[in-house]
């Protein structure tokens, strides 16, 4: 479908939701498809259902709140098949300014009240950087240096939520959903890319999904390139050193029966100013963005000494002017011959996922669902992204000064006398 065939953003937008009605499976869920896509990119300092249901039905308010709630919260569509239509629609405007080039793999959290709301638990929230009461989402997405798109999200459902009956049939968790850890769900992203037969990517993924190494060996087995940051206390075999247990994985700390065994910060602190270069990889917002970093080919420990998990890869290290010690350290099996500009510009090609978050959750509210089932809390990150992909598609047509959401949409009028629910004024 081509979207920039239209002459207008308003246009495009209908053509576009009209791809998306085509999967969604009953005529009548087409109006509530495009009032809430409409919702979710109009202004608005909250994108939950009632909010919406006033700025894209004024003069009806109540009755656009029980069509858009159902829509949500109940109606059986299916999330894989809007996502499947979104990724057919958006992947070529994408691919246009280049291939794509790297699938990025990690997750974000939504601080939640109470203990009802699906997948709600005390965990560690990246929102707020601290421990909280809140729900954690793992996403696949895939990009190039021009634009990204998430591919895949699921919830990732803790074992409390994953053993617990009666929650779990009160938010309609699935009976195929059992407890995955956050890497495990990202595996099974990455595996149904491949089969899905997505555009192929470099594998990027900071320290929480980087540090298991069962999960860098999986890549390796699926044929897929990766750069993983790790922690500073990962253990390598520096350059010339092998394993001397063949056939055995080291022992939790590996010191005792592989004593060439290092840590990434180790190795880092060990090397020669002479391995140390300033490498610029990305112009900033007011001068382009450049540190220190070294290089080095080295052996990464593995749960099992397969040999095919034994051969050389890179440890990229960055340490910074000032800093008292390296900051940041990525194993990555890019090629040998690779640059050492082109290795340090792919580790930090990270902050594409950074800028997917910030912009899902600031101008499309991706946090903003109240619900508390699982079929809610996934469909709405499903249109979330949806709507996400035509602002991706609309970005060479809108000025980058302008606010991506106004720029389609005018601010609708809203009855005077309309109050949110929980408001003071309402109170």
């Amino acid at each position: 479908m081509d979207l920039q065939g239209e002459a207008t953003s308003a246009a495009r937008f209908a053509r576009y939701v009209e791809g998306l009605a085509g999967v969604i499976g009953h005529p009548e869920r087409v109006r509530p498809l495009r009032d809430y896509c409409t919702g979710l990119m109009l202004p608005g300092d909250r994108k939950s259902v009632e909010p919406m249901a006033a700025r894209t039905a004024p003069d009806r308010t109540s009755a656009q709140h029980q069509s858009l709630l159902h829509f949500v919260s109940n109606a059986e569509w299916s999330d894989d098949a809007v996502l499947g239509k979104v990724r057919e629609m958006v992947l070529p405007v994408i691919e246009r300014r280049g291939p794509i080039e790297v699938w990025i793999i990690d997750d974000t959290g939504f601080p939640k009240k109470g203990r009802h709301s699906v997948g709600v638990q005390r965990q560690y929230c990246g929102q707020v950087g601290k421990q909280e009461n809140c729900q954690i989402a793992v996403t696949l997405s895939v990009a190039n240096h021009h634009a990204s798109l998430p591919v895949a999200y699921r919830l990732y459902l803790p074992a409390g939520w994953a053993k617990d009956r009666a929650r779990r049939k009160t938010a309609g968790v699935p009976r195929e959903a059992r407890f995955h850890t956050k890497p495990e769900i990202a595996l099974d992203q990455i595996r149904w890319a491949c089969e899905a037969g997505l555009p192929r990517g470099t594998v990027l993924m900071d320290p929480a999904y980087g540090n298991d190494s069962q999960l860098r060996s999986s890549l390796t087995q699926l044929r897929l390139s990766y750069v993983a940051g790790v922690q500073a206390n990962s253990m390598v075999w520096a350059p010339g050193k092998r394993p001397r247990r063949r056939g055995k994985p080291p022992n939790n700390t590996g010191r005792r029966d592989e004593p060439d065994l290092q840590s990434v910060k180790e190795v880092a602190l060990g090397l020669p100013e002479s391995a140390w270069q300033k490498i610029e990889w990305r112009e900033g917002s007011a001068d382009w963005l450049a540190s220190r970093f070294a290089r080095v080919r080295i052996r990464a420990r593995h749960t099992r000494l397969d040999p095919v998990f034994l051969q050389e890869e890179w440890l990229l290290i960055e340490w910074p002017d000032g800093e008292e010690e390296p900051t940041k350290y990525w194993l990555s099996t890019l090629p040998e011959q690779i640059e050492f500009k082109a290795l340090v510009d792919f580790a930090k090609l990270r902050w594409r996922i950074e800028r997917d978050y910030q912009e899902l959750k600031q101008e499309v509210g991706l946090g903003d669902f109240e619900g508390r089932g699982w079929r809610g809390f996934h469909h709405h990150a499903t249109l979330c992204i949806a709507a996400y992909g035509f602002l991706v598609s609309e970005r060479e047509t809108i000025p980058p000064s302008g606010t991506r959401s106004c720029a389609i949409f005018p601010a609708p009028a809203v009855p005077n006398d309309y109050r949110p629910r929980g408001s003071p004024v309402a109170a």
